[in-house]
């Protein structure tokens, strides 16, 4: 168990930069979580709780949604040339994740949103994000703050109310959480397969 749990540990720390290589790194967070953040941009750590808080209550509230947050070209992997294409990244993304994911998906760019659910672009949710300001910056955390915003004006067009959801911590870090929740799933995913072998020999 000693080793399982050493084995874990180091894949937790090598998967980041699996995904960072990745042809769409978005595509392989979205598959196991609610969110993708940038990799090189700062985001801290109270917004990113934020912005998952109200994606849990927007699921329960039974409007799915998962959002992928681009800063830069870096975000794309192997397709830069979609950075600030938002609409045309959404289809792409959510054609990435089509067998595995059938529910609304929200891109943020500097430039504005694309949207995207499981084979259409609905014209309301379209309409609801084209009333919002522009982002106009590759800072993170400001990106994330815009997500937030997008995601309720995504909900107001559902009919769907979410409730109010505050940042809990004021601290501020660099730490990308988007990279720990990833890294931690594909250790788990990992532990359990070897534990599965292990009992099988």
């Amino acid at each position: 168990m000693r080793r399982l749990a050493l084995v874990a540990a180091l894949l937790a720390l090598v998967v980041p930069a699996i995904a960072f290589a990745d042809g769409d790194p978005a595509s392989d967070y979205l598959l196991v979580q609610s969110a993708f953040l940038p990799f090189d941009a700062h985001v801290d750590r109270s917004s990113a709780v934020e912005l998952n808080t109200l994606l849990v209550a927007s699921k329960k509230a039974g409007f799915p949604l998962r959002v992928a947050v681009i800063s830069s070209k870096v975000d794309l992997g192997a397709v830069p040339i979609l950075f600030g294409r938002p609409q045309t990244y959404a289809k792409f993304l959510g054609q990435e994740l089509f067998y595995w994911y059938k529910h609304e998906l929200l891109v943020v760019m500097p430039n504005g949103y694309g949207v995207y659910d499981h084979g259409v672009v609905p014209a309301k949710d379209r309409a609801a994000l084209e009333k919002l300001p522009v982002p106009h910056t590759t800072a993170g955390t400001p990106l994330v703050q815009a997500a937030i915003t997008a995601a309720r004006a995504l909900a107001d067009a559902h009919a769907v109310s979410l409730p109010h959801t505050s940042n809990t911590s004021t601290s501020s870090s660099g730490t990308n959480w988007t990279l720990v929740a990833g890294g931690v799933a594909a250790a788990i995913v990992l532990v359990g397969g070897l534990i599965f072998v292990q009992r099988r020999r």
